[in-house]
């Protein structure tokens, strides 16, 4: 049975996506989960909510190798950023850290961000909501079904 919650299995679903499932706690990291699909650390499209001086939660979507540059964050969105806890990353996405992921999001105030970074690869894998899921996609089907918006900010 899957463990991918409802709303990011429907979403995939409606897109035509379909996630690979490897075994609860396998893949919570770039490096674990790039060990674990076969693939460099940079396919892994890590996602880390930050929370803006404003008030509004960013998702920087970006390829797994690469750090956010938290002024590069500030120029793009126009406010200062820290990283989300987990209790706000939670009651903000749904997912624990480790499974955030950019999918079934519509029904939250999180704005989706994809670093340029995810360009370099024809294949990335985001997490499905879960700390042992990949999901394979190009970067670009990813811009079109998240509404994400494309930022330089590693």
């Amino acid at each position: 049975m899957s463990n991918i919650p409802k709303k990011v299995q429907a979403f995939l679903e409606k897109h035509k996506l379909s996630a690979l499932e490897f075994e609860p706690g396998s893949t919570p990291t770039a490096e674990l989960a790039a060990q674990r699909i076969g693939v460099p650390v940079g396919q892994i499209a890590k996602s880390i909510l930050f929370k803006g001086k404003d008030g509004g939660y960013r998702l920087v979507v970006a390829a797994g190798d690469k750090k956010i540059n938290s002024g590069a964050l500030k120029r793009a969105t126009g406010a200062k950023h820290r990283m989300a806890n987990a209790g706000e990353t939670e009651d903000a996405t749904g997912f624990l850290p480790g499974g955030v992921c950019p999918f079934g999001l519509d029904d939250t105030q999180v704005t989706i961000l994809l670093d340029h970074s995810l360009d370099e690869y024809d294949t990335i894998y985001p997490a499905a909501g879960t700390d042992a899921t990949g999901v394979p996609l190009s970067p670009d089907y990813l811009q079109q079904i998240t509404g994400g918006i494309k930022v330089e900010v590693t």
